[in-house]
């Protein structure tokens, strides 16, 4: 995820990072290369050209331009559908800890509040490296127990094991009569709230956009791109490779950014920062328990936070 301060009017034409342009810089040289050879054949005599009225052109890209809005405003929704569900994490393990620090009753052999909060901070590292199709790594597995680390690495949904082992822990801790019927239920509610957030995130990664749709706009894109240059070379002369890069840029941007939006945690520019998220429960979570040494938070690097 790119974090910047606000632009400076004349920054705004030279920042690369962070932007869309590297990751399309191929096809809008294509599109303008071939403007210039339409433009120097049609100049020789090679061809003639009829000219098109502008109002062709400029009726299939307000058409192209309003499906490819509809395009990246559903996957912004993916995109901010997950944020919200990453804080959602952060707000009901917290809420967890908490409750599991001030209403079990302590017990010098059986520290179960800690427990649930070294739990609570495997479950964000977990989650992020579920999210990411990564191994679960020993970020997450060292908060565990030596002998629960083998089991929780070998599952197929670490979080989800790690929720269960806390409802256990809970359940001990009610059947020992350290934990009152009513906050048992409202701890459950909490690892209910984890759980769906959980199971939320893992359908928005397991369900891309329609392919169907995506493959729609690429198509009418490059089409309308790589045709301009035939409508235009008559008309506008030299000035069509510009006037067909700025146009190519605005497409293929907006399909550019629309993917990795919609696909908020695959690592790219516009990812979700996972990373900083787990490591932020982390930090409030050691703080809530009365520790002090504490890891440093995730800040950006060359403006990406991860």
């Amino acid at each position: 995820m790119i974090v910047r301060d606000r632009l400076a009017p004349w920054e705004v034409f030279l920042v690369v990072r962070g932007s869309v342009v590297p990751r399309i810089a191929p096809q809008i040289a294509a599109v303008a290369a071939l403007s210039v050879l339409v433009v120097w054949a049609q100049q020789h005599g090679w061809f003639v050209l009829v000219p098109v009225a502008p109002i062709a052109l400029s009726t299939i890209g307000a058409a192209l331009s309003i499906f490819a809005a509809f395009r990246n405003a559903a996957c912004y929704e993916r995109w901010w559908e997950a944020r919200k569900l990453m804080g959602l994490i952060v707000i009901e393990a917290r809420s967890l800890v908490r409750l599991a620090r001030c209403h079990i009753t302590s017990d010098p052999r059986d520290d179960t509040a800690g427990r649930i909060a070294s739990r609570s901070i495997a479950f964000g590292y977990l989650t992020r490296d579920l999210l990411r199709d990564k191994p679960s790594g020993d970020e997450g597995l060292h908060h565990l127990a030596e002998e629960e680390r083998a089991s929780i690495r070998a599952a197929r949904n670490a979080p989800n094991r790690v929720l269960d082992a806390i409802s256990r822990d809970i359940a001990r801790g009610a059947a020992d009569g350290r934990i009152a019927p009513q906050m048992v239920l409202a701890l459950e509610e909490r690892i209910a709230g984890l759980c769906h957030a959980l199971t939320s995130l893992e359908r928005i990664r397991a369900t891309p956009m329609p392919f169907a749709y995506t493959l729609l706009l690429h198509r009418t894109a490059y089409l309308f791109c790589f045709l301009m240059p035939f409508g235009l070379a008559a008309s506008a002369g030299w000035w069509t490779p510009l006037l067909t890069a700025l146009v190519s840029y605005t497409f293929f941007g907006l399909d550019a950014m629309g993917e990795e939006l919609g696909s908020p945690f695959v690592l790219s520019a516009n990812c979700l920062p996972l990373d900083a998220i787990a490591r932020a429960l982390e930090i409030s979570i050691r703080e809530s328990m009365g520790e002090t040494a504490l890891p440093e938070a995730i800040k950006p690097e060359r403006y990406f936070l991860a």
